[in-house]
Order: structure tokens, then sequence, then C-alpha cells
């Protein structure tokens, strides 16, 4: 069986990415390295054992490739990276409170609520809550 092991999302300030995925989203670093030249990898994940496999990398998005990519995502309001949560409506007020700002407050798409953020680093993120279907 493949699975994911790690994804990235394109930030413009790596250490300012990590301040916000950890201390405000309530993600736990689980690398955090100085590569010399003012170089980090630094990666966070679910905290207290969730998806103890999978983490996210907080990569430099000032490449000739990925700064057009990551500029073009948030122009359009296009999420860069959606996040699962068991109570959006908790964690939409939790995070308000901590002065995230959101583009838009919880809301039916399809089968989930779905709220949308500003990372502060670049980025819109989605936050997704499953519905609860009839009888499961």
């Amino acid at each position: 069986m493949i699975k994911v092991a790690m994804t990235s999302v394109f930030v413009d300030d790596v250490t300012k990415a990590h301040a916000f995925y950890t201390d405000v989203l309530g993600f736990e670093t689980r690398t955090n390295l100085d590569l010399g030249g003012g170089t980090l990898f630094i990666t966070v994940g679910a905290p207290d054992g969730g998806q103890p496999d999978l983490q996210l990398l907080l990569e430099p998005g000032d490449s000739p490739i990925a700064e057009p990519y990551r500029r073009a995502l948030y122009e359009a309001g296009i999420p860069a990276i959606v996040f699962s949560v068991d109570d959006i409506a908790a964690q939409y007020e939790r995070l308000r409170g901590l002065g995230v700002r959101f583009t838009h407050e919880p809301q039916q798409q399809g089968p989930v609520l779905a709220a949308v953020l500003d990372d502060t680093v670049g980025n819109y993120v989605q936050l997704t809550q499953p519905l609860r279907r009839p009888g499961g």
C-alpha cells in the first residue's frame, strides 16, 4: 500500500509559518533543522499521535516555480491545503478569537462543512468537517 508520508505548502516566511502552524493552528513540530545559509527544514504534524506518519513541510515559496503558483492560488482564492477538523464551529470561534482572518465562515459544501482562513504566509487554508450521513 502506498501512503502519504509528507506533503508541502509553499510559504513566504518559514519561521513565521512555523509559529502560525504550531502556536495558532495547533500542530506540533516534527522536524526543525537549520541547513545553513538561512535555509530551514521544518515539518509539522497533528498533535497527540494523530496521523503520526504524516508531516507537512513548510517549504520556502520564493523559487521561480513556487512563487507564481502560490500567488496565483492566493489571488484566485483557492486554498493551498485542506485540513480536517472534528468540530468546525469550535475551531472557527477559537481561531477567530486568536485573530485569524477567514475569507468565509463555515458553510456546507457538498458532503462537508468548510471554512477558509488566511495563514498569514501567503496561502488560504480550508478547514473541513464531514457531515454526518443519515443513519451513519
